[in-house]
């Protein structure tokens, strides 16, 4: 291995066996693994995220995970900071740091450094929520196309969390939200980046596991893990801990915004939704060796792309 430790991300969509992936790695190379997932960071949400069990958390600890509470919020600059220090300390003892998630955003934080945004404002957030409770996301989202074309195009009309986001920022500063991610601070990290990427590329196959997932999250009791946030009583769905994909659709269930069929049709649609968003981005990365998640020898593969780079044999 060179003497400039290198950084590994293993990007892919949800379903698409990323974590599979980094155990099979990190029991073959000097590797620490490093989430980046924006739902995993919060303690309590386990079934609805696919968390690593604990026996998998063995045989391959995940940093980043489990250490905020869902009624916190987390950031891509607070990742960034995290993410960072936790290179270091992995740097330090001499290994490699893997970064494995599906939080793309994060990844573009973490490589490409940040724009420079204002702060949330609660008051505007909550103009803005009940705005959307009268009028639907949808109706905010046709109001970012008229301000923000840009950014409205990259996203789904019922993304409430980036809607909103989108939205604040141009009340607050005037300036649209792609303006300013344009100008973005290029923070280059001061070492070697290798990006990794795993996913079917038959989009049919990626459904398929999304719904099998989705059916496996509801028999492990999925909702009764929803039902035991909620029961808490500090917590409200427009949270971003919330806002995580499947955790919103169970919270309208149980508020009984439809039944159960629907929950089921609503849980995969956004995830399926999800995953579209994951592709998209995964198009525009540079530099990105891709992998197909459905060939048996993928793990075989990214062993020997990763050994090369490590110069392990």
């Amino acid at each position: 291995m060179s003497e400039r430790l290198p950084v590994v991300l293993l990007m892919g969509p949800t379903a698409s066996g990323k974590t599979a992936a980094a155990v099979e790695l990190i029991e073959h190379f000097p590797l620490e693994i490093v989430s980046v997932d924006s739902a995993l960071v919060y303690r309590g949400l386990d079934i609805g995220t696919a968390k690593p069990g604990a026996d998998v958390l063995a045989r391959a600890p995940h940093r980043l995970i489990d250490i905020l509470d869902p009624a916190e919020r987390y950031s891509a600059a607070r990742f960034r900071h995290d993410a960072l220090a936790e290179i270091a300390d992995i740097h330090a003892t001499g290994r490699v740091p893997l970064l494995v998630g599906g939080t793309m955003l994060y990844f573009r934080a973490l490589t490409e450094g940040l724009a420079d945004l204002p702060d949330a404002d609660p008051d505007v957030r909550a103009r803005l929520d009940a705005e959307a409770a009268r009028e639907g996301w949808p109706s905010l989202h046709a109001r970012l196309a008229r301000v923000d074309p840009q950014t409205a195009a990259r996203l789904h009309p019922n993304d409430a969390q980036r809607v909103q986001r989108a939205l604040e920022v141009h009340e607050i500063t005037g300036r649209t939200l792609s303006e300013l991610t344009r100008q973005a601070r290029t923070e280059p990290l001061p070492f070697n980046v290798v990006k990794l990427a795993v996913a079917p590329a038959d989009r049919a196959v990626l459904h398929e596991r999304i719904e099998r997932r989705f059916e496996q999250m509801l028999a492990a009791g999925f909702i009764d893990e929803v039902a035991a946030l909620r029961e808490r009583g500090d917590l409200s769905r427009d949270l971003p801990s919330m806002r995580a994909v499947g955790y919103r659709q169970v919270w309208d269930y149980l508020e009984g915004y439809y039944d159960r069929e629907s929950l089921y049709a609503r849980g995969v649609a956004a995830t399926r939704q999800f995953a579209k968003r994951q592709l998209t981005w995964l198009r525009r990365e540079r530099d990105l060796r891709r992998f197909e998640a459905t060939d048996p020898a993928v793990l075989r593969q990214l062993r020997e792309a990763l050994g090369a780079v490590l110069k392990y044999s």
